[in-house]
């Protein structure tokens, strides 16, 4: 993405040639003026909000701040760029300002039980530049190297905690400091940096009575969930009321993978915004994710397949179906309950949703609550935001009909 955005035509780069002999631009003035060249050459509408998306990522601003420059190239043209880029050029006092509320931001973000990591920091960062409506503050690589020597000293007394607090520690699996590591069955360590990195799909049979369009009781529904490991986002689902199987990963990995957009009968305010495709699927040992079936599509689509080690190791993908019973399910009618010995007498005769009702609702719930919600392991962003500044770089896309010839079970192949 970076060569894409950074490229202009011969024309451009006589220009800005020009100008680097004449007032000595810095990189990061040359950069954001071939960054609006390449915005402002945007053939359509589409491809201008592409781009803009693009560009903030490049730049390491906020949407809102590339908008601000634009406009800033459009009324002044390069001397508006080159102004505004080296306004604070050799004011060591705003460095120093800058340096203070890193630093501040990340010790108050990890006091106590809370977790802050370094690239959130990178984005109160942009946030606060955001509302002081500049465009000039550190990148997420000056962050980074700021507080590099902030987490060497905590990892130092991590070093010399006593035996005991180590022990404790561990007891959180896979974590270390705010990294991250997925230990796979298979011998792999994976250290989590990123969005679209690990995906984790599970399935469990939800505690809520569907009925038909009838009104005949159809029994409890089967949820698959794909959950994206770094932002706790859940980026995928697939609802229905047949048992776990091959055919359903790949139906939930499909709803995962490709773009979503919902009719107006799901009555939703915000946008559900993940996509892509994972490089690690990590997964308990079912028959489903070690069928042939599923090793082609993975094979297919380039997704390495791994598995956890002990059971214990799925709270990520596991928790959100905890989550679904207290906060939605528990109000709806036809809720049993987690046990079922206990079923409440009367679940059946209230039992009155659809299954595409119960869809609804749950995709409504996911877009507007959960994934926008915290997690208490993330810090001060919600999920979605979570999982949209963790992304490394543009997401391809699939079409419906290459997506669903990768996932087409193979003529000979079983589900075993």
């Amino acid at each position: 993405m970076k060569g894409e955005v950074v490229t202009g035509n011969q024309n451009d780069a006589d220009q800005t040639g020009h100008l680097i002999l004449s007032v000595e631009l810095s990189d990061a003035a040359i950069e954001r003026i071939r960054a609006m060249q390449y915005l402002s050459s945007a053939p359509d509408k589409a491809s201008y909000l592409q781009r803009q998306r693009a560009v903030a990522k490049q730049l390491g601003m906020t949407v809102r701040n590339v908008q601000r420059l634009m406009q800033q190239w459009r009324n002044s043209g390069m001397s508006g760029i080159i102004r505004r880029s080296r306004k604070d050029l050799g004011e060591h006092r705003v460095d120093h300002e800058w340096h203070n509320f890193i630093l501040k931001t990340y010790r108050e973000g990890n006091r106590g039980s809370r977790r802050m990591s370094r690239a959130q920091v990178a984005v109160l960062v942009a946030a606060r530049a955001d509302e002081l409506g500049i465009c000039d503050y550190p990148s997420r690589a000056t962050v980074y190297r700021i507080l590099q020597s902030e987490i060497d000293k905590q990892a130092q007394k991590q070093r010399v905690r006593s035996p005991l607090a180590l022990r404790a520690s561990r007891l959180s699996l896979g974590w270390s400091g705010e990294k991250l590591t997925l230990k796979t069955r298979e011998g792999l360590e994976i250290e989590i940096v990123n969005s679209n990195q690990v995906w984790q799909c599970d399935h469990t049979k939800l505690d809520i009575l569907v009925v038909s369009h009838s009104g005949e009781l159809l029994g409890r529904p089967w949820l698959t969930t794909v959950v994206d490991t770094h932002s706790r986002a859940i980026v995928g689902m697939y609802l229905g009321m047949e048992a776990r199987s091959s055919d359903v990963v790949c139906l939930a990995l499909r709803h995962a993978i490709l773009p979503k957009q919902y009719s107006t009968a799901y009555e939703l305010s915000l946008a559900w915004g993940t996509y892509g495709i994972p490089e690690y699927l990590y997964t308990d040992g079912g028959k489903e994710f070690n069928s042939n079936h599923l090793e082609q599509v993975a094979s297919q689509l380039k997704i390495v397949l791994c598995q956890r080690r002990y059971p214990s190791e799925g709270g990520i993908v596991e928790r959100p179906f905890g989550t679904f019973n207290t906060e939605l399910l528990s109000t709806l009618p036809g809720y049993t309950g987690s046990n079922v010995k206990q079923r409440p007498k009367e679940a059946e005769k209230e039992a009155s949703l659809t299954l595409e009702q119960l869809e609804r609702l749950l995709v409504r719930y996911i877009v507007e609550r959960y994934n926008q919600s915290l997690d208490p392991r993330t810090g001060s962003q919600t999920r979605l935001g979570r999982w949209e500044e963790g992304l490394l770089a543009q997401l391809p896309l699939l079409s419906d009909r290459e997506l669903d010839i990768c996932l087409m079970r193979r003529l000979g192949t079983s589900k075993k």
